[in-house]
């Protein structure tokens, strides 16, 4: 049977092992969205003069850059929104990258991407609306599956 998203989590991780995936990932609570990475590879021009038809051989591969999380908007989530964030700061100055998980519960497998988030935006706002914000991340790595290791809540200070 196909999964569902129910009870999907995505977590952060900065390698403690530059170039290693990490071995713990914290949860970024009250997510609603997770943007979709697609693969679509370059097309390199291999036609001879003598082809009467063009020729082509596949390129590397191209996720677009662009990966969006959204969250419900409250004090907790952007609480871990910038602890996240300032985690990867961090991380970046030592040579350290961050790495993103999604997690499905019935899934042995998790999807994992080393991405740099944004900022945290304003949100749209308008009447009789729930306030999310959608985080821009920018995509350095798609790593794709390899094995889950389930998001952990993260500790409250």
């Amino acid at each position: 049977m196909d999964l569902t998203t129910i009870g999907v989590k995505v977590g952060y991780a900065v390698e403690a092992t530059a170039g290693q995936k990490p071995t713990a990932f914290t949860w970024l609570q009250r997510c609603k969205a997770i943007g979709g990475i697609s693969l679509t590879n370059d097309k390199i021009d291999v036609t001879a003069l003598e082809d009467l038809i063009k020729k082509y051989a596949a390129g590397a591969a191209d996720t677009g850059g662009d990966w969006p999380l959204t969250f419900g908007l409250s004090n907790d989530v952007v609480d871990g929104l910038t602890a996240m964030r300032t985690a990867s700061i961090e991380g970046k100055t030592s040579g350290k990258a961050t790495w993103f998980e999604v997690w499905f519960p019935d899934l042995k497998d998790a999807f994992y991407v080393v991405a740099e988030p944004g900022m945290i935006p304003m949100p749209d706002v308008s009447v009789g609306s729930a306030a999310e914000i959608q985080v821009p991340c920018t995509i350095n790595e798609y790593k794709g599956l390899d094995t889950a290791i389930e998001p952990t809540a993260p500790v409250k200070q």
